[in-house]
């Protein structure tokens, strides 16, 4: 629960009371029906002596003292709720304790200028991002409360811990391997988004839960695994949701044949990105869409079979549902035997498409994703296949061998010269 669902929780509270609600209006007792009453009262009933006292407690802590990193939380905020700019940088304020963006940001600068001391929490996230877990459990032991506090985007230091070590000491000292950020992300979404089997085996342990969704209902940490076409983490993760992409990364033609053509196919989807770097998108109940997409997450994660039965069934190879066609994922991941049977079953390897972020892939071919992700047994499958590395993409005019160097790869770069 965060400052901003407890604030629409208290309005709500007062329109219920003011309608007449017998339940809302035994909540507020002898106190009169307004807001400020109705935040003491959500207070009192979370075990808070007052309203400021909870705030206190729930308000996310600032850890870092460069106001850019606030400004592209507040961004991203934006892009993945719809909003103005001043509307999310309103909401990032209040969600931090504060009633504007100024008030934010001058407590910000005054802890980057000195003028107010760092606090436990900065403190803390420092020796978690410096791998310090000698200096971290010193504050824990001065400070245990710190294991509940919440910085900005509701991540608390188990979410920002990077190394098995800090996870260890933070899940002794009673940090809650279920508790999400403000978008429900928890430690084991990060593990499968990372591929990480010794993290997720670790929190699994400890009681991590893995039909919590986030970023949208269906957003599993399975399914933050299949998103990028992991494999390795993905058989510690469960099976929810039980719809057709997460069958298809699975490569499970069993539950693909079990699934298809029944409303549980497309259910559970309204998690289509990771983070908003992504285009916003609304998944639809189209069963052709809900086909092609499966066959896209076939791809990313090299289930050959699995892209056999859906094509079987109806999956277009050229379909690009939503930020890339089943080969330009393929390519990007060097997944070279869906590489070979998309181009057997009418896969273009010139193919555009769209891929990534809006700025990122537009007109995009398959040959250019490789290049970049430095897939160097792709890039000479896609090349055998028919490949032209002269074509341009429709953002950068850039050619496979520019995408290759702005990868890093400039070795890959002089061979498609």
């Amino acid at each position: 629960m965060n400052l901003e669902q407890l604030r629409k929780q208290a309005k709500d509270l007062v329109k219920a009371a003011r309608a007449g609600d017998v339940d809302a209006v035994a909540r507020f007792g002898d106190l009169r029906v307004k807001l400020a009453s109705a935040q003491t009262v959500l207070a009192r009933e979370q075990g808070y002596t007052s309203w400021p006292a909870l705030v206190h407690e729930l308000a996310e802590q600032p850890f870092r003292t460069d106001l850019e990193y606030y400004e592209g939380r507040a961004q991203g905020i934006a892009t993945v709720n719809g909003v103005s700019l001043a509307s999310a940088r309103r909401d990032l304020a209040q969600r931090h304790g504060y009633s504007s963006w100024a008030g934010l940001t001058r407590h910000v600068t005054a802890l980057a200028n000195g003028e107010e001391p760092a606090t436990p929490f900065m403190l803390a996230y420092a020796a978690v991002e410096g791998g310090d877990n000698d200096r971290l459990a010193g504050l824990l032991d001065e400070h245990p409360e710190l294991v509940r506090t919440r910085g900005t985007n509701g991540n608390d230091l188990l979410g920002m811990a990077g190394d098995l070590e800090s996870v260890k000491l933070l899940l002794e000292r009673g940090a809650d391997v279920n508790r999400g950020n403000d978008y429900g992300w928890t430690k084991l979404h990060q593990a499968g988004y990372s591929n990480d089997r010794s993290l997720a085996g670790l929190v699994l342990a400890a009681g991590a839960r893995t039909d919590l969704s986030a970023r949208g209902d269906g957003g599993t940490p399975l399914v933050a695994a299949l998103f990028w076409g992991h494999r390795e983490v993905v058989d510690l993760l469960g099976l929810e949701p039980r719809n057709l992409r997460v069958a298809a990364g699975l490569g499970r033609v069993d539950l693909i044949d079990e699934l298809a053509g029944t409303p549980a196919a497309g259910a559970h989807r309204e998690f289509y990105r990771p983070h908003g770097g992504f285009p916003e998108w609304q998944p639809s109940g189209d069963s052709q869409e809900i086909l092609d997409e499966a066959l896209v997450w076939a791809a990313k994660a090299d289930r050959v079979e699995a892209i056999d039965r859906l094509v079987e069934l109806g999956a277009r190879v050229e379909a690009d549902p939503y930020r890339g066609t089943p080969l330009a994922w393929a390519a990007a991941n060097g997944r070279l035997a869906a590489i070979r049977r998309l181009v057997e079953l009418g896969a273009d390897p010139n193919g555009r498409g769209t891929f990534g972020g809006p700025t990122h892939g537009e007109g995009v071919p398959p040959l250019h994703l490789a290049a970049q992700s430095g897939q160097e047994e792709a890039v000479d499958l896609l090349l055998e296949l028919g490949a032209d590395p002269t074509i341009r993409d429709a953002i950068h005019n850039g050619t496979a061998a520019g995408w290759a160097a702005h990868g890093c790869r400039p070795d890959l770069a002089d061979r498609l010269e």
